[in-house]
């Protein structure tokens, strides 16, 4: 017999190639007028900011831009992005990027009401919501972080910390496989091998929290990689 388990993951998951045309309406949708975008140097190196900026304005969205988040973000890029939402009124936070990017969307979201102080939300369980709305749009196949309820953390020099919530799903996951092929072959090759790790985790993981829906969507990414 199955034990019994729960599977968490974003309410809305839209896939489709040039997806990313249809954020501003997303964002409309929500009744949100000002909105904070979440993202590192790399990207405003690309044209997809550009393009996601044009789909806001063209739906009358007022958005603003963080663009100084780093890999594996330390505790003051979360605070700093905070305080850019803060100064731009911001009513919701899109994550665009890899990993880092949404991890620390993912904060940004949870932190900006004032419920609670970042310290307070590591570890498991711990987030208090309610939080902005929260839209992630991934740039690479690897890190999964647009469907899961986890954020990591540099604090101090090297340590790593992890918040880890259904608090922080997004609202909507946007997949446009279209923006995978802005990074360059040694970022594409670098997060294939991240998704094929985190398949075979998922998979063979001991984790009292594995389960069938998990371990069958394990082996369908492993055929597919």
């Amino acid at each position: 017999m199955t034990a019994p388990f729960t599977f968490n993951t974003a309410p809305s998951i839209r896939f489709g190639d040039g997806l990313l045309a249809d954020l501003g309406s997303m964002v409309m949708a929500t009744g949100q007028k000002r909105v904070l975008v979440v993202t590192d140097p790399g990207m405003m190196a690309t044209d997809i900011v550009a393009q996601a900026l044009a789909s806001l304005a063209a739906a009358g969205i007022k958005s603003s831009v963080y663009s100084e988040v780093e890999a594996d973000p330390p505790e003051a890029v979360v605070h700093a992005a905070c305080d850019a939402a803060r100064a731009a009124d911001a009513g919701l936070v899109i994550g665009l990027g890899g990993g880092s990017s949404m991890d620390a969307a993912k904060l940004v979201a949870l932190l900006v009401p004032g419920h609670q102080q970042l310290s307070e939300a590591y570890g498991v369980g711990n987030a208090v919501g309610p939080r902005l709305p929260l839209i992630l749009v991934p740039t690479t196949a690897g890190t999964g972080s647009e469907v899961t309820p986890i954020s990591i953390i540099t604090t101090g020099k090297s340590e790593k910390m992890g918040v880890v919530s259904p608090v922080i799903l997004p609202d909507i996951a946007l997949l446009d496989p279209g923006l995978t092929m802005s990074v360059p072959p040694h970022v594409t090759a670098a997060t294939g091998i991240d998704a094929m790790v985190h398949a075979i985790e998922a998979y063979a993981s001991a984790s009292a929290n594995n389960n069938p829906v998990s371990r069958q969507l394990a082996v369908q990414a492993l055929g597919l990689l």
